[in-house]
């Protein structure tokens, strides 16, 4: 009796191992959404360092202020809309910093690291055309095919059709569209090397949350309450990109506050939508959490640090997971 009560527990004991391991194994390893198109052989270097951004700010103030809409525009989602914004892909993800992006590798879409095929049927029931033909994706802050010359609408026009027809994105407003011409404009690898790299830091998603809502604070003096959500939808996606930096063991309360100071900003656009409160006085008193100085005496300990996200992405369970 005595042995069958042992054999039994010891069989208890090693189911129970056995789901404790189970449940290790499948324990979410942190992740980057970014990491998802990037080639896997390049994925901690291309996440870990940018090019340089070559943004040359428009000298005539409203000018600059219309670059700082399509800059934030440029970094969400939303503005793509349909399958890129499921996805989460902005124009961002394909050129970063408004640049080029040698290592893009997404399923469907790509053929060598850096290359995009525009008229995929996967993002666009426009301009699919039922033919797998990617081309090198290009870096804006080089002249390119359409003219940017300030008075030539070529440009403005060519980036509609880019949000519309190649991605299915709803209309943007007229802000928007003037804004991500004024932005592309901007660009220009004179205003810095051609190859000249940065390295990644929270103070890029910082600075990105602060102009994004200098420019809904913008739009909402015009009373453009579209344009403003766009803005606000743009700090969202940059406070998403800290928390998942943050999301290492023992910086759980960082993401906590990440993610109520989401909510409030949800509740701005929720409010915006329905034309009630007021925003702007709402949006000049949010508080990034970013902003603390426990988000910086930490930074070293997140995803931030190139060493982290080196062993990251050569642990077994990050290579299980790659395409």
């Amino acid at each position: 009796m005595d042995c069958n009560r042992a054999r039994i527990g010891i069989l208890r004991l090693g189911a129970a191992l056995a789901l404790c391991q189970s449940a290790i194994a499948a324990a979410p390893v942190p992740e980057l959404r970014a990491a998802r198109w990037l080639a896997p052989e390049t994925r901690a270097r291309a996440l870990s360092e940018r090019p340089a951004e070559c943004y040359m700010p428009p000298a005539d103030p409203a000018v600059r202020a219309s670059a700082e809409t399509g800059r934030a525009a440029f970094r969400t989602p939303l503005l793509l809309g349909g399958q890129a914004a499921r996805a989460g892909l902005s124009c961002e993800s394909c050129h970063r910093a408004g640049r080029g992006n040698p290592d893009f590798l997404f399923a469907g879409l790509s053929g060598a690291p850096g290359t995009a095929d525009v008229t995929s049927s996967l993002m666009s029931s426009h301009r699919g055309n039922q033919v797998f033909d990617p081309r090198p994706i290009p870096d804006l802050a080089m002249p390119g095919k359409v003219s940017r010359a300030p008075a030539d609408p070529a440009l403005r026009n060519f980036i509609r059709g880019l949000v519309v027809e190649e991605f299915d994105g709803a209309e943007p407003s007229s802000r928007v569209l003037d804004g991500l011409a004024a932005y592309v404009r901007a660009l220009d690898t004179t205003a810095c090397g051609r190859d000249q790299t940065a390295v990644v830091v929270l103070r890029d998603q910082r600075d990105d949350i602060a102009r994004a809502r200098t420019a809904a604070l913008v739009a909402l003096a015009a009373d453009d309450a579209a344009t403003a959500r766009l803005m606000i939808a743009a700090m969202r996606t940059a406070l998403g990109q800290i928390d998942e930096r943050y999301a290492v063991k023992g910086l759980g309360a960082h993401r906590d506050a990440l993610r109520t100071a989401d909510r409030e900003l949800l509740a701005i656009q929720q409010a915006l939508h329905r034309g009630q409160g007021d925003a702007a006085s709402q949006l000049r008193g949010w508080r990034n959490p970013a902003e603390a100085a426990a988000f910086v005496r930490d930074e070293p300990r997140s995803l931030y640090n190139s060493a982290v996200l080196r062993r990251l992405y050569s642990a077994p369970e990050a290579a299980a997971r790659r395409p």
